[in-house]
């Protein structure tokens, strides 16, 4: 149950057109330099030196409390970046659905942990047989309702399944997403996970990051409100008996306000307690969104230093049609543009010249599938417009719809030279 060794090569976008095909470890000895334009463009890239603080930061800062990390292997869905976390400490990897987690049994992901429901009946034979061609994985996913016990034991007794599935009560807020609104919900759930022959109740799950507002008061409010919640059923599950382990997995933490909900995962209930974080965006990050969250974060435990955005987009100035505008080509097909459209971070001129910053009056404000409208001052200086045939790279809002964009992203060191690659299994 291995998954097959990926090949880079001009079946992808950005790839050489006329080159071989190559392995991972063929990818240094090309030399490639995206400086000197040895790569077509648009292309996305990741900073290597930005990766490793990154994963060095979120490793110290979940050490220090005692905690463990399930990063959200969605972000990237890079079996390579999925490594280098687990290297760096990571207890397991987070996912969201069944064929996500499989891809991450399939590279020898330890620990899959669904965030999310499973009920559909082909999600949970798929789930089945990965625990048959795998006896030593650990998996475990969410339910949030009575309905979706009874539609589980309806699916073991049609398969004559007999194991039993690890699982999460899900606390959910109103308005938000999945989860259990109320107290009463959540017991009568609990309880229900107890009683079943299939399932075995191993922890409390919760998730606050659709709640950030980078409002201090706000935020902390909404987080102590909800973590609560998740102390208060966890504590009635132990003397219920509801849990089926001795640990109690207590996991929440997206990349935005994980600060806060780390406060509150590693309380003393008189068992042992594996607090979990799950945030994915860290590795990466970005150079807008999440930059302002972080600084709420390094704002409230007065840090120095946060994370630094490793990834970003590289495009050429392909026309300049008219004053003010330039067309770069990258477009909807190659970067996020849910949260933010992407912003113009350096130019260089393509011919080994190094990075500059760009002038601030440069902007992106719109995109089609193919181009990006890079507006700009005409009444600037000449040398502050853009010009025909530059790179100009651009800093991205949720790395997530930008990787799923892409099959293979380069890595680079900080002369922008090629000293690896990964690939993605979207």
């Amino acid at each position: 149950m291995t998954a097959p060794r990926p090949v880079f090569g001009p079946h992808l976008k950005s790839f050489p057109s006329a080159g071989a095909p190559l392995v991972r470890e063929q990818i240094p000895a090309q030399a490639w330099n995206l400086l000197c334009g040895d790569l077509p463009l648009p292309l996305a890239v990741l900073k290597q030196s930005a990766l490793r603080h990154n994963l060095h930061w979120m490793r110290d800062f979940c050490a220090q409390r005692g905690l463990h990390l399930a990063p959200h292997g969605k972000t990237s869905m890079s079996p390579e970046l999925w490594q280098m976390q687990l290297d760096a400490g990571a207890w397991g990897i987070s996912f969201a659905t069944v064929f996500q987690a499989a891809v991450g049994a399939r590279h020898r992901v330890p620990v899959l942990l669904i965030a999310n429901q499973v009920i559909q009946r082909a999600e949970l034979d798929a789930l089945a047989a990965l625990h048959a061609e795998r006896p030593d994985l650990r998996s475990m996913f969410l339910v949030d309702a009575v309905g979706q016990v009874d539609a589980i034991e309806a699916w073991a007794a049609s398969r004559s399944f007999q194991g039993r599935f690890e699982v999460l009560l899900e606390l959910g807020i109103a308005g938000q997403r999945t989860g259990t609104r109320t107290a009463d919900e959540a017991r009568q759930t609990a309880a229900r996970i107890a009683a079943s022959p299939v399932l075995q109740l191993v922890g409390i799950e919760c998730y606050e990051g659709t709640t950030a507002h980078c409002d201090h008061a706000k935020d902390s409010a909404t987080v102590q409100g909800l973590m609560d919640r998740v102390d208060a059923i966890a504590r009635e599950a132990i003397a219920q008996g509801w849990f089926g382990r001795d640990e109690i997995i207590l996991t929440a933490g997206g990349s935005a306000i994980f600060d806060l909900v780390a406060e509150r995962l590693q309380p003393d209930l008189g068992r042992p307690v594996r607090g979990v974080l799950r945030s994915g965006c860290y590795l990466t990050h970005d150079h807008q969104r999440y930059t302002r969250y972080l600084c709420c974060v390094g704002e409230r435990l007065n840090l120095k230093e946060t994370l630094q955005p490793a990834l970003e987009l590289l495009a050429c100035v392909q026309s300049q049609p008219e004053p003010g505008l330039a067309l770069l080509s990258m477009g909807k097909r190659d970067v996020a543009h849910d949260l933010d459209l992407p912003q113009p971070v350096w130019r260089s001129d393509a011919l080994g010249g190094a990075p500059q910053p760009v002038p601030a009056h440069w902007r992106i404000d719109a995109l089609n599938d193919q181009h990006a409208y890079l507006r700009f001052d005409a009444s600037a200086p000449p040398a502050e417009w853009p010009h025909l045939g530059e790179t100009v790279a651009s800093g991205t809002s949720h790395p997530c719809t930008t990787f799923d964009k892409w099959r293979w992203l380069p890595l680079v060191d900080d002369g922008y030279c090629v000293v690896d690659a990964v690939s993605t299994w979207f």
